[in-house]
């Protein structure tokens, strides 16, 4: 076998466009770019989203909405779902197998909601400023990590 003789597969390698050889090649004269306009020029092309000087759609609809990438992990609950918890100490666990917080939640907020009914200890969970005033007055205790 030598390099010269060397020939890709049947149908592997398909022909390219021959743009402007004649009548016959379907593709002669204005070579599939239509008659005049910008996109028949050389260089003519337009910006992505360019609606020829018309508002673009991007532009004309209003921005909306925003997801903080530090609140997708971290499950909110009120005060008042602790009073369901046994546990001597809370941690996210005991939440989890409560079902008061997904399992995917990696971090855990208490807010003031409802009121709080017993003395409970909280462990590796954060507390509103209202939560930990409601928590205080219980005789709650916050441990941390």
């Amino acid at each position: 076998m030598y390099l010269n003789t060397i020939k890709p597969a049947e149908g592997s390698k398909k022909a390219p466009k021959r743009l402007g050889r004649g009548i016959g090649s379907g593709l002669g004269k204005t070579s599939g770019k239509g008659h005049k306009g910008q996109k028949a020029r050389a260089g003519g092309y337009h910006k992505v989203g360019f609606e020829g000087g018309q508002m673009p759609l991007q532009r004309r609809l209003p921005k909306r909405g925003f997801n903080s990438i530090n609140r997708a992990d971290t499950a909110r609950i009120g005060l008042d779902a602790l009073n369901k918890a046994t546990a001597d100490v809370i941690t996210i666990e005991v939440l989890k197998e409560l079902k008061l917080i997904p399992k995917e939640a990696k971090k855990v907020k208490i807010y003031l909601h409802g009121e709080l009914n017993k003395a409970i200890t909280l462990k590796g969970i954060s507390l509103s400023a209202g939560a930990k005033e409601a928590l205080a007055k219980v005789g709650g205790i916050i441990l941390e990590d």
